[in-house]
């Protein structure tokens, strides 16, 4: 069984009616696949302004830059207020962008200063099945709410993780757990929520070799070398279900449903966001900050221990995002630096496709649908090119705010959040 479908097996792990509404639901932070990847025809438009195709368009006061997600009528984003000291969780209605629920659920004295101009305090994005919503804000907090009328079902409060630049990395579903990744310029590691309750199932602690201590045995630069916001991707390899979840200086993977280390591959970069892709035995993954690198990694069943060495096919050190996830389709990457420069590249062998620019910057990541592969820029920019071996620019489309959070589909829309608004975009 191909690996990229991999995805799909280990989100019906998690809910076992995903499969059935995989077109109609967006569960989490790059859909079912975990990819960003919409599988067969597509009835996504090709154009829109904010005149033109928008069924409805709702303002979100705060800042926070969580992807949507869908199910059923509802879809919830979470937020917070540009200070950190209250975040809270969004439910619109599907059909008419009217606000459902409008949850306080934290509230922070102190909480550390961002540091930069990029993150705010509502980044990671929730993750939904039939009935509960996680929503997740690093170490300030994790709340499991009711669907149906918005109450809390269960909080923790007592993960500790000093995150330095702000909260990152978006909650995943496995059997009957909800999975944090907590990579803090302190301490590192996953855990593994009990969906029911929120009590600790499995912790496991990254171990990561550093080699940022100072003459004087302090931490460089506060630990800010030793944070990452990523966010776990599921694959099968030889008949087996693993977590591959990049941190900084290393990518491990793991036993979903123990917490066992299986296997790491060791790297330079740090204070990674991009998740891991993979398609045909192969997984592509983004070393983050520094200088970022894109590795194709063999994935078989001989893994295991430190693969450096053994099992990078390919690195790509050029024209590679520090932050947007590529999609991989057809046996082609495709994705768009920071600063516009997107690029095609073969899976197979990593060699350059070809290259473009698109105008502004870009943090959100990509989806491939229909032949076509959307970017959404922070100036308010979409842009829509078609799959192939040579550059074709099929439309530019325009909001009047930026997009910092990646878009949601479900059935024939998009659900895209700038950072004002959300909107709901289809072909009328």
């Amino acid at each position: 069984m191909p690996v990229k479908l991999m995805h799909f097996a280990a989100a019906l792990f998690a809910s076992s009616t995903l499969l059935a509404h995989a077109v109609e639901n967006w569960p989490d932070f790059r859909g079912p696949g975990g990819d960003g990847v919409i599988a067969g025809d597509s009835d996504l438009p090709l154009e829109w302004s904010e005149e033109k195709n928008v069924s409805w368009k709702t303002e979100v006061k705060g800042r926070a830059w969580s992807t949507p997600v869908v199910w059923g009528k509802q879809v919830w984003i979470t937020n917070a207020t540009e200070d950190g000291k209250k975040m809270s969780a969004v439910c619109l209605d599907r059909d008419t962008g009217k606000i459902l629920f409008d949850r306080l659920l934290f509230e922070n004295e102190n909480p550390e200063p961002l540091g930069n101009n990029v993150n705010g305090y509502g980044s990671p994005s929730p993750v939904i099945e039939e009935g509960r919503v996680f929503l997740h804000f690093g170490s300030y907090g994790t709340a499991c709410l009711d669907t149906a009328d918005g109450k809390t079902l269960w909080e923790r409060r007592d993960l500790p993780c000093r995150h330095l630049r702000g909260p990152g990395s978006s909650p995943v579903l496995f059997g009957g757990t909800v999975i944090l990744t907590m990579d803090g310029a302190d301490v590192q590691y996953l855990i593994a929520l009990d969906k029911e309750t929120g009590k600790t199932v499995w912790r496991t602690e990254r171990s990561t070799q550093w080699d940022d201590i100072e003459p004087d045995g302090s931490v460089k630069a506060e630990g800010d070398l030793r944070k990452a916001y990523t966010t776990p991707t599921f694959v099968e390899v030889g008949g087996k279900l693993q977590m591959i979840s990049p941190g900084a200086k290393a990518c491990f993977a793991y036993d979903p449903a123990t917490g066992k280390e299986l296997w790491m591959l060791r790297y330079d970069g740090f204070s990674n966001a991009s998740r891991v892709i993979a398609e045909d035995g192969m997984a592509f993954i983004n070393t983050g900050f520094g200088k970022p690198h894109l590795l194709g990694v063999r994935l078989d069943a001989e893994m295991g221990g430190d693969i450096t060495d053994s099992h990078v096919e390919w690195d790509n050190f050029r024209r590679v995002p520090k932050r947007a996830s590529p999609v991989v389709v057809g046996g082609r990457i495709y994705m768009v630096n920071d600063e516009g420069i997107l690029t095609c590249l073969s899976a197979a062998d990593g060699t350059e496709l070809w290259s473009d620019r698109l105008r502004g910057h870009f943090s959100a990541s990509a989806i491939a649908a229909g032949g076509r592969i959307y970017f959404f820029s922070e100036m308010g920019d979409a842009y829509v090119i078609a799959q192939g071996d040579e550059f074709e620019l099929l439309a530019t489309n325009h909001f009047d705010d930026g997009f910092m959070a990646s878009p949601a589909v479900a059935g024939k829309a998009f659900f895209l959040r700038t950072k004002s608004h959300v909107y709901r975009v289809e072909e009328k």
